[in-house]
């Protein structure tokens, strides 16, 4: 049946195949040579457990500055999924992601694809339709059996290791990390951006014989008062502005591309001005996002321990008035809640708690448990529990969103400052 809107396809996607995750990369690839998807540009590929979104931000932003033809895939998104795929850092349109879907519809034939599979696949043939210079694609989920793993990297980045989808990637660091670094392609630069990386990480890209560089080693990010400096063993030293990226492990995020830019500068050269204008006008919604006005507003989509405790150190390092932090709280049923919960407690006063209204969604009750230790408050959906935040914060008091995506997209659609778009982070 034709399909002649985007929330057509997108719902057709959704029923297509049986599994929402299905890792391999069999299917995608056999669909991938039906659609000829060979591309001569550069493709960087960016992994990792948290930290992704914002590098891929980074990345695309000094390309751009510099004056390359950006295509960008990422996910999930937030409000649209117009977001996942930007061409010179534009959103796609409506009818180029139909159009998109309709060509890789035409070459599947039987081979059923999952809702990923198939935009990874729309992405890459709208990318080559634009002829764009540079492709950066973010694994959707572990590494080595991810979709986007089909094409190869002429960089990698594995930004972060740490304990997330443990019933598809194993139970250890050291298993993940494994995972991970199967983006990783001999003979071709790899970077590692974790600081303390998995021994299976490094033996796998020495096994291969990638040129890995890893943080700490090869390159360094050391902040000062008002800027920070990047050095690498290869030579580089700049002086840089901090990203307008939120938060202090951005210099780590920030350090990986710059690395990967290095190791690229034979095909893809970019001047340290580049460097400092795309760090200053990389955004990416919901990662430690600030909204103007008081109370502050913080909007972050950490849904597992690793980047909770990051959240947590964000927030103690930002300066506030005496108020209280008030937590508007939401996961989904298949997280780490009690490790979420562990990193943020001592630095969340009163806690609102909802469920999510999805089949992975936890329920408002369960929740509740998690947190039955401290003060906090049951409401029956997200909305909800953000207007109330909303009404009983002072002026120095803070309100911070998280526990996943849906949790920041759902405040999104009810926060006017927004008018339900995803906003550049406020600095």
């Amino acid at each position: 049946m034709p399909r002649s809107s985007l929330p057509d396809w997108l719902a057709y996607l959704e029923r297509l195949h049986p599994k929402t995750v299905e890792l391999g990369l069999e299917r995608v690839s056999r669909v991938s040579a039906g659609l000829q998807l060979k591309p001569a540009c550069p493709i960087v590929i960016v992994g990792g457990t948290n930290g992704k979104g914002s590098t891929c931000a980074m990345l695309e932003a000094i390309l751009a500055a510099a004056g390359y033809k950006t295509g960008l895939y990422t996910s999930p998104h937030l409000l649209r999924y117009n977001e996942r795929v930007r061409i010179d850092r534009q959103e796609v349109s409506d009818k180029a992601l139909c159009n998109a879907f309709a060509a890789v519809e035409a070459a599947r034939g039987e081979t059923s694809l999952s809702y990923f599979e198939f935009g990874t696949l729309a992405a890459m043939w709208l990318f080559l339709q634009q002829k764009v210079d540079v492709v950066i694609l973010e694994v959707g989920l572990g590494g080595r059996l991810d979709a986007v793993n089909i094409f190869d990297a002429d960089c990698a980045i594995v930004t972060s290791v740490d304990l997330d989808h443990m019933d598809y990637l194993g139970d250890d660091r050291e298993t993940i990390g494994w995972e991970k670094a199967g983006i990783y392609r001999a003979g071709k630069p790899a970077v590692c951006a974790d600081v303390r990386p998995p021994k299976r990480l490094l033996d796998h890209a020495a096994h291969i014989g990638a040129r890995l560089k890893c943080i700490g080693k090869d390159f360094f990010a050391q902040p000062e008062s008002l800027q920070w400096q990047f050095a690498s063993c290869d030579g580089w030293c700049l002086s840089l502005p901090f990203p307008a990226l939120r938060g202090a492990y951005q210099l780590d995020n920030a350090s990986a591309c710059i690395a990967a830019l290095e190791a690229l500068r034979e095909t893809l050269p970019v001047t340290p001005e580049d460097i400092r204008r795309g760090l200053l006008e990389a955004a990416i919604a919901g990662r430690f996002q600030v909204l103007p006005g008081r109370p502050v507003v913080i909007l972050d989509v950490a849904h597992n321990p690793h980047a909770a405790r990051a959240l947590s150190e964000n927030l103690r390092q930002m300066a506030q008035g005496g108020g209280k932090t008030i937590a508007v709280f939401a996961m989904l049923g298949d997280k780490d809640v009690t490790g979420v919960v562990a990193a943020m407690k001592d630095v969340v006063d009163l806690w609102l708690v909802s469920g999510i209204n999805l089949p992975r969604g936890m329920g408002a009750s369960v929740l509740a448990a998690h947190v039955a230790g401290a003060a906090h408050e049951v409401f029956p959906d997200i909305a909800a529990a953000y207007r109330h935040a909303c009404q009983i914060a002072g002026e120095d008091d803070r309100i911070v969103a998280f526990g996943s995506f849906h949790t920041v997209a759902e405040i999104m659609q009810q926060e006017p400052r927004l008018n339900g778009k995803p906003a550049f982070p406020y600095c």
